[in-house]
């Protein structure tokens, strides 16, 4: 088993913290190192869950850890915990890639006349068996959680009137909101 292939140690937020002060202090690449270990598998996982391919991951993380190793001094604990810092940079990188991309690809589409509209047969298939797929997810959450993922996308209602409507408060709606959309992702993840 190579290194790189040995379960990295646990990193708690005391631990991160003290790692990004010793790269700010003394430029510590022990210490940068074990960030790198511990958060690079982290952030290839959360920018492929934003649809970003290998190389644009491999990519985004170098420039991610590159930031946290030239701005380390800026970190302020007080702030927010260093996963915070890192993955907000991280997911600025990205948005920052995905405009750049979409200036290129805005010069490189064809006029919209030569754009057929109608759906292909494929793409209707595809789209059927998604739905279908969606929807058997849908069926294995608790049944509060259903309730307000069906509010908030099939009916669009804001997060303020589901909360009314269901005589709930609005932060036990966005955390049904985030936890049924956890269970969703992780329930579509598996191979059908």
């Amino acid at each position: 088993m190579r290194p790189a292939d040995a379960a990295v140690e646990p990193l708690d937020a005391a631990e991160a913290a003290h790692l990004v002060a010793a790269i700010a202090e003394a430029g510590d690449r022990q210490a940068f190192a074990r960030l790198f270990a511990f958060y690079a598998p982290r952030l290839k996982s959360f920018l492929s869950r934003q649809g970003f391919g290998a190389s644009d991951c491999d990519d985004l993380i170098q420039d991610t850890m590159l930031t946290v190793w030239r701005k380390a001094g800026q970190f302020d604990a007080e702030a927010g915990a260093v996963s915070t810092w890192m993955f907000t940079i991280c997911r600025n990188l990205g948005i920052d890639r995905r405009r750049r991309q979409g200036r290129r690809l805005k010069n490189d589409l064809p006029p919209m006349s030569d754009i057929d509209p109608s759906p292909s047969a494929e793409g209707e298939i595809i789209s059927r068996e998604n739905e279908s797929r969606v929807r058997r997810a849908l069926d294995q959450l608790p049944s509060e959680q259903a309730a307000v993922i069906s509010l908030s996308f099939f009916s669009q209602s804001p997060q303020t009137e589901i909360a009314k409507s269901l005589g709930i408060p609005l932060g036990t709606v966005k955390s049904r909101v985030r936890l049924a959309m956890n269970r969703l992702r992780q329930l579509l993840d598996e191979p059908s």
